[in-house]
């Protein structure tokens, strides 16, 4: 037996992801790490089955939250209530439809679910590996900033300081809807900043990849949105998942489950684009950039997940 700890499990891409890895993987236990009551209702419908599945009341827009959910973790591994953890998927995200939106902890919302959550689960988390062991980190191909990956929707990345990328308003006009993407695609550039350096840090023998999953339309990423862009999104846009240019929902979790489960080729590092790695964008690839930001990441861990 081991141990899979996933965020983003009780909705869209990663809901269907957890029935494939569940399905294939009947040796895993699998803790999911979610808001209540989502996490438990789901848990408990799963391990009725037979399954082995247990939730943590987590908030990953909560830094406070996030360590408490890894001492707990922590503590389970180590008295042997839960098998070796031997895989990790971040999966959750979100994006604003402002850059605005604060954390409790004084962060910008976006950058703090999409990078600082992921940053503080696998520091938290590094010890208990038992390897050899793989970490998945769902990013997007919105961090290539051109029309062929965002369709036009949404505005290229704006890399800055990455203190500065942290707190709300640091893209102009921070209260519209273009400030609130432009945050989301730096932020999955960001993700793979951190993925690179994380590549560099680890143990050989713990791999880290970033997974994009395409162009999804019909999930809850959006949710913040206002009643017009959600109804959009999840009534006009999902056509456009018959195309070319977007991937289904079920596909895309199928293709989160590979990852997570070892069946997509893969060194540390790499960027998986939905069922095969490929070069992420040529901006992704700056080690000042990366250091920098893991530098920045190591401050915020330490000054707001105490």
């Amino acid at each position: 037996m081991h141990t899979i700890v996933m965020t983003g499990a009780t909705r869209g891409i990663g809901r269907v992801a957890v029935d494939r890895i569940i399905s294939d993987d009947p040796e895993a236990h699998l803790v999911l790490l979610a808001r209540e009551p989502g996490g438990s209702t789901l848990a408990r419908r799963l391990a009725s089955t037979g399954r082995q599945v247990t939730a943590i009341n987590t908030d990953l827009l909560s830094m406070r939250s996030v360590r408490n959910a890894t001492a707990r973790l922590l503590e389970q591994f180590a008295s042997g209530r839960l098998p070796p953890l031997r895989t990790l998927v971040g999966n959750a995200g979100l994006q604003f439809t402002n850059n605005t939106t604060a954390t409790s902890d004084g962060l910008e919302a976006t950058f703090a679910i999409n990078v600082l959550a992921n940053h503080v689960l696998i520091r938290n988390l590094e010890s208990a590996f038992r390897t050899p062991a793989r970490i998945v980190i769902t990013v997007s191909d919105t961090h290539f900033g051109d029309f062929s990956h965002n369709l036009g929707m949404v505005p290229a990345p704006r890399w800055q300081d990455p203190g500065t990328i942290a707190r709300i308003g640091a893209f102009p006009h921070p209260d519209t809807v273009a400030a609130g993407r432009a945050a989301y695609s730096t932020s999955k550039l960001a993700a793979i900043y951190s993925i690179h350096e994380f590549a560099r840090r680890l143990p050989e023998d713990i791999t880290i990849t970033g997974f994009n999953p395409g162009f999804v339309p019909g999930t809850d990423l959006a949710r913040d949105a206002g009643r017009m862009a959600n109804f959009a999104m999840r009534r006009v846009l999902p056509l456009v998942a018959f195309t070319p240019l977007a991937t289904s929902k079920s596909v895309a979790g199928q293709y989160l489950a590979q990852a997570a489960l070892g069946d997509t080729p893969a060194t540390t590092g790499a960027y998986i684009n939905r069922g095969r790695a490929e070069r992420s964008s040529d901006e992704s690839y700056e080690p000042v950039r990366e250091r920098q930001l893991w530098d920045t990441l190591e401050q915020l861990a330490h000054q707001h997940a105490r």
